[in-house]
């Protein structure tokens, strides 16, 4: 399970993927109608009284464009992601998306931070180093193939453009890096390795 790259079930993984990309859509249509009330409650770094706002800032998107910027790496990168089963591609995302939140939290620059692009960082730092991880030549393959696609998105991890979380992009890819480590260990610890 550890070394595949195609899903075994791919027309749920595509269903999973598609749901979540298209649930974003619906709160973003929810937050239109409201005039943007949910721009302001994703993650506020350093502020106790807000730190439930981890759990939702992957859902809110400030305009259309941020959400459609993101939706098509999401369900690409998703989709690839899912190649372990669907357990496993949830339990990497918990781990993408608290990671990349907590992070957030701890070191992020004062304003909301919003937007799936911590999932999408997430996923494509997984992708890339999963398969060193996992000894998996394949999973290599998919990851020199991802890079070239995707690779220059990972400039996003450094600070640069104004309203951009770098943070959130940052620590979403630690916590690819994070989640591609831990399902490589527990194969091998399955296989008794």
């Amino acid at each position: 399970m550890a070394k595949r790259v195609i899903p075994p079930n791919p027309l749920l993984s595509a269903a999973v993927v598609l749901g979540f990309v298209g649930l974003l859509y619906v709160v973003e249509a929810v937050d239109v109608v409201l005039g943007g009330r949910f721009d302001d409650d994703g993650v506020l770094p350093r502020d106790f009284s807000q730190w439930d706002n981890i759990i939702w800032y992957p859902y809110l998107h400030a305009d259309w464009a941020h959400l459609t910027g993101n939706a098509v790496p999401l369900l690409v990168l998703g989709f690839l992601a899912t190649s372990g089963g669907i357990k496993q591609f949830l339990q990497v995302t918990a781990v993408i998306w608290l990671t990349g939140g907590l992070g957030t939290w701890v070191v992020g620059s004062y304003g909301s931070h919003i937007g799936a692009s911590g999932l999408v960082f997430g996923f494509l730092a997984f992708l890339l180093v999963r398969g060193l991880f996992a000894r998996s030549p394949w999973q290599v393959v998919v990851a020199l193939v991802v890079f070239a696609l995707y690779g220059t998105a990972l400039w996003g991890v450094l600070p640069g453009q104004p309203g951009i979380s770098w943070e959130g992009h940052l620590f979403g890819a630690l916590g690819g890096v994070l989640a591609a480590w831990g399902v490589a260990r527990d194969a091998r610890a399955n296989l008794g390795v």
